[in-house]
């Protein structure tokens, strides 16, 4: 299965609490919910058009709690995720949980990362990590997320978890989409390039 990562992002990097002020207020957060306002029919669609793709759910232990409570809640019949947000298999990644809540539920315990790497050589369409920061780093670091769905918000929220947080692993990627929403929401698709490259400008012949 193609692993991939879809995660909401500030200007500044901030990933933390962005659907509702009470998702996540660790550190003393006060600002969540920032991305709301700038949801529109184009993301909507653009967010269905990638959970359709699914065949499986790897979630961070903090995001999968924070899911497993607020996705068997949302009874709108014309809601284009829920079904399949609850009815997909979820793979939560964790050292200290013991089973799931939200069947169907596996714990990914121990190296983490072996256990992912497993899963990806299933067969299958999709493997999606949403949210989950720091899962997601650890992975991209180990190679094996194959594209980051970054979806960026008009907004500099000064403080928060980042995606990116500093001392993290160089990566390099490959810009594959992009586009803009009417709601100025950026959305931009890149796929795993590996080691990033470098090189000295000398002159506009260096350019490609």
């Amino acid at each position: 299965m193609k692993l991939t990562l879809t995660e909401f992002v500030s200007l500044d990097g901030v990933c933390q609490s962005p659907g509702a002020p009470d998702e996540d207020t660790t550190d003393g957060f006060t600002q969540g919910g920032w991305f709301v306002p700038h949801m529109d029919a184009g993301f909507v669609d653009q967010a269905a058009q990638w959970l359709a793709q699914a065949d499986g759910l790897l979630l961070g232990r903090r995001t999968y709690e924070a899911f497993a409570r607020d996705w068997p809640q949302i009874t709108d019949p014309d809601d284009p995720f829920t079904a399949l947000m609850n009815s997909l298999p979820k793979y939560v990644a964790s050292q200290t949980l013991a089973e799931g809540t939200w069947n169907p539920t596996t714990v990914l315990s121990g190296d983490v990362a072996a256990r992912v790497a497993q899963l990806k050589a299933r067969p299958g369409r999709e493997l999606q990590i949403h949210g989950s920061a720091r899962l997601a780093g650890s992975l991209l670091a180990a190679g094996l997320i194959d594209e980051l769905r970054l979806v960026v918000a008009p907004v500099v929220l000064g403080r928060g978890r980042r995606l990116f947080p500093a001392g993290g692993a160089p990566a390099g990627l490959r810009l594959a989409d992009s586009k803009a929403t009417g709601g100025g929401l950026a959305i931009l698709v890149y796929e795993n390039a590996g080691i990033p490259a470098y090189a000295t400008y000398t002159g506009a012949s260096d350019v490609g």
